[in-house]
């Protein structure tokens, strides 16, 4: 009878692992197997793998970036769009969501997070704050510009936690 139990218990932590690494593996964006092929890393890409990395980033976003309607991403500095690294960003650019229902599941999905942004997510995550930002701009109404708002001051709200999680 004891052994039963005993079965049964294990069976019974094993169901809330798989349930607790399932929900922690969620994908927090979808989109990423979608990518076009021919990408540098095109399974994952990603744009930081050294300080001197972050330090291209910060001169690529203070150089200026833009997010065209058609959903193409382009660097305004022509010198720093012809670097090889650009093209990473490019391709980790295509996954970010552009629909503002898309954004606030993303919201959603990063404040249900346990746990630090792997580097790939916190990427597309700062960069999806780059695009808001740059909607939030360009609206036309106020309502839209409250709307976009809201969706940065919750992505923000999400990178700080990642930022600041002593875990």
């Amino acid at each position: 009878m004891l052994h039963w139990r005993m079965v049964t218990v294990g069976l019974f932590f094993y169901c809330i692992k798989v349930g607790v690494t399932r929900s922690q593996t969620k994908a927090l964006f979808p989109a990423t197997s979608r990518i076009k092929r021919g990408v540098a890393t095109a399974v994952n890409p990603t744009f930081h793998n050294s300080f001197n990395d972050a330090l291209l980033l910060f001169e690529i976003l203070l150089g200026g970036v833009d997010f065209e309607a058609s959903g193409k991403f382009s660097v305004k500095d022509a010198e720093l769009a012809s670097l090889r690294k650009t093209r990473n960003l490019e391709a980790i650019c295509e996954v970010i969501p552009r629909k503002i229902t898309d954004i606030f599941k993303l919201i959603s999905d990063l404040s249900n997070h346990t746990g630090h942004l792997h580097q790939e997510d916190f990427e597309r995550t700062l960069l999806t704050l780059v695009y808001i930002t740059q909607k939030m701009v360009r609206s036309a109404t106020e309502h839209q510009r409250h709307v976009w708002a809201q969706s940065f001051l919750g992505i923000y709200k999400a990178i700080k936690q990642d930022l600041m999680d002593t875990n």
